[in-house]
């Protein structure tokens, strides 16, 4: 039996970029992995070789100065 590649991985929201990057590595070796800030203007085009971690969390607490 043939398993179908992963192209999704929905268990991953809500958790940290290292984390991600690890799991869809192990998944799928062969993929590009980005980084991107959300809200950040990225190309339309499709890419099969490459998968988009969205993140938009502030890591530290925003302080004067």
């Amino acid at each position: 039996m043939c398993k179908t590649p992963k192209t999704e991985w929905p268990e991953l929201v809500c958790r940290t970029i290292k984390e991600a990057k690890e799991k869809i590595k192990a998944d799928r070796p062969d993929l590009k992995i980005e980084v991107v800030p959300v809200g950040t203007i990225v190309t339309q085009e499709f890419d099969e070789n490459r998968v988009r971690i969205w993140v938009d969390t502030v890591a530290k607490t925003p302080t004067i100065g």
